[in-house]
């Protein structure tokens, strides 16, 4: 579909840039007839003032600058054609370009998700989880938290530009970060401008959800300095995140566990048959 209307766009596109160079060379044709029309009233206005009497030169005169007049205002209807058929043009490149972005950004996340599911350690899926929100979010300052289900608290487990052992543990509910852990609500901050980073306040807060089930957050308190805002694409992009990360996450979890539990009951059966 989005092939379709890259298609789609292109081809208004190229249909605009030809309506364009007909109106610009129509238009170089009604310059130099309304020049040689000028010229030709110049030169009978000079026959008039030699010959005042002359009606047929007077009629002359008046038929020329009525075809003046007539192409002077057809040139201003083509000039306000043009206006409107570039600014349709203009609409029509930043909807290319935005949907050129969406296919980037979404053929990015394609290629990380495949890295997320591609391992089973813990470690390495908080690895890939960090580069996507540096490479596709444009952050520069962010935490990963988890939920500990025991202690009904948000604990980093990674981040990026901070230290971990300074992240404060929230609980569930407490705060923005906390409540946004307890709703499943992503959390934007209405400006950004004048932001000082608080802990307990991020930019934006976005819940790791595996359907309505909440594992944890990420928390980002700054962006890259070439993103200044949010576009409309990246609230989609949280999103898909939020559902990838979190399955990468409890998946890796799970396999931890059970690779620890594994290897205890394996040392026990070694124990007991020595």
């Amino acid at each position: 579909m989005q092939k379709d209307d890259e298609k789609g766009v292109g081809s208004r596109g190229e249909e605009f840039l030809q309506v364009f160079k007909r109106g610009a060379e129509f238009t170089q044709e009604l310059l130099k007839e309304n020049e040689r029309l000028r010229y030709q009233i110049v030169q009978l206005e000079e026959a008039v003032k030699k010959k005042p009497s002359g009606l047929l030169v007077e009629e002359e005169t008046a038929r020329l600058r009525k075809r003046i007049e007539d192409l002077e205002q057809e040139n201003s209807e083509i000039v306000t054609r043009f206006q409107k058929v570039e600014e349709e043009n203009f609409d029509f490149a930043n909807r290319y370009v935005e949907v050129e972005n969406q296919n980037n950004m979404l053929a990015n996340l394609y290629i990380a998700s495949y890295q997320l599911h591609s391992t089973l350690d813990h470690r390495e899926v908080l690895q890939v989880i960090t580069e996507i929100v540096i490479n596709l979010i444009g952050a520069e300052e962010f935490a990963i938290m988890v939920i500990d289900e025991k202690h009904r608290h948000l604990q980093a487990v990674a981040c990026e530009g901070l230290e971990l052992k300074k992240i404060p543990i929230i609980r569930l509910g407490e705060g923005i970060i906390g409540e946004a852990a307890k709703s499943g609500e992503n959390y934007f901050i209405d400006h950004m401008q004048g932001y000082v980073r608080d802990m307990h306040a991020p930019l934006v807060c976005i819940p790791l959800k595996i359907k309505d089930y909440v594992i944890g957050v990420i928390g980002i308190y700054k962006l890259l300095e070439q993103k200044d805002e949010f576009a409309d694409v990246d609230y989609e992009l949280f999103t898909l995140l939020a559902g990838h990360a979190a399955t990468a996450i409890f998946s890796s979890k799970l396999y931890s566990e059970s690779e620890r539990k594994l290897s205890t009951i394996q040392g026990f059966i070694d124990l007991m048959t020595k």
